[in-house]
């Protein structure tokens, strides 16, 4: 074939492609009108202050690990048919994409090791990203009050973990029906926890949030991270409630729907930062209702201190099937974000 010839081709192919393209936009200019009323009022859009992005990105250091992107898988599961399976999955992408992970509650590890390969992930995750245990409160507390601390170092170092999650739950202890008392305040726990181990800790809720006492209790303690668990996710009381009979259930309902959202959690600790207020702990985990990569930008530009965000439940399933799904999911999901950073101020 001659090269005019060639040319010719191509040239064709390229005046089809717009011909098609611009009997689409006759067909779909008019079902594609927008509203003001359903514009994200959370933006300013700037289409001349960035060409498109590189993948590059800034490194994020969480617990003396780096994380490649503003990411964090939050803790999920462990101990069921699936989990295994989800954990495998997740840690692979972490690995893939540079992203930090929090196990689910590894609590029947404390006693047994049927399960541990469901957590067993620091060969898959590697070496460079963080990966932390996790437990509750209540377990917490009792290994406190008997100084067994040596249980949880033993914990992290057979999963090569890097720390440990604690997740504040009271109200979920309490809605379940095999749920645990609490015998001292949270704060206190942890505070004695801090005295006793040499670990880094991060701190979540589990869908109600933390309100202004609760976040500077935290704060002021020296954790590698606070993450939010806010209300507007996965609620673990709602979980437990669901569980129930409906007799059992009403006494729980009106709790079910109190909490702080990341959102007022993000703005409360603004005020705090900005009223002059120090903090040992400055690293914050953003999530509950973290629906895609614009909730995730949002707040983690509007947080004074530096933040990731963390997602479960879009997480969950998406790795419950094929590797490629989770794996297409989290690039949409960070091309989304990095042209937000390129397009996007807050207003």
């Amino acid at each position: 074939m001659e090269p005019n010839q060639q040319s010719s081709i191509l040239g064709k192919e390229v005046i089809q492609e717009a011909r098609e393209r611009k009997s689409d936009h006759i067909h779909l200019a008019i079902q594609s009108q927008t509203s003001v009323r359903e514009m994200d009022h959370r933006f300013y859009y700037e289409p001349m202050i960035s060409a498109f992005p590189t993948e590059t990105q800034e490194p994020i250091t969480l617990a003396g690990k780096i994380m490649k992107v503003p990411v964090w898988v939050s803790s999920m599961t462990g101990g069921h048919t699936l989990s295994g399976f989800i954990n495998r999955n997740l840690a692979r992408a972490c690995n893939e994409f540079g992203m930090g992970m929090g196990l689910g509650s590894c609590r029947m590890l404390l006693s047994d090791d049927t399960f541990f390969e469901d957590f067993n992930v620091r060969s898959l995750i590697g070496d460079e990203q963080p990966l932390f245990a996790n437990l509750g409160i209540a377990q917490i507390e009792e290994v406190v009050e008997r100084k067994e601390t040596d249980l949880l170092r033993k914990l992290i170092g057979r999963l090569k973990a890097d720390g440990l999650v604690v997740h504040i739950n009271p109200l979920q202890e309490w809605v379940q029906r095999e749920g645990n008392i609490i015998r001292f305040a949270p704060v206190e726990t942890i505070e004695k926890l801090i005295e006793r181990v040499d670990f880094p800790l991060i701190v979540k809720e589990v869908g109600q949030g933390f309100g202004p006492k609760s976040l500077r209790g935290m704060l002021q303690l020296p954790l590698a991270a606070l993450e939010f668990g806010a209300f507007g996710g996965t609620n673990f009381s709602k979980v437990e409630s669901s569980r129930l009979l409906e007799h059992e259930n009403q006494k729980h309902l009106p709790f079910i729907n109190v909490g702080v959202s990341a959102d007022e959690m993000v703005d409360l600790i603004n005020n705090m930062v900005l009223q002059g207020e120090k903090f040992a702990c400055n690293q914050l985990i953003i999530s509950g209702g973290i629906r895609n990569y614009l909730d995730g930008y949002y707040l983690t530009q509007k947080s004074v201190l530096p933040a990731v965000y963390a997602q479960a439940s879009m997480f969950l399933k998406y790795s419950q099937g094929e590797y490629a799904a989770l794996q297409q999911f989290i690039q949409d999901q960070l091309e989304g974000y990095r042209m937000a950073k390129s397009y996007l101020t807050l207003r």
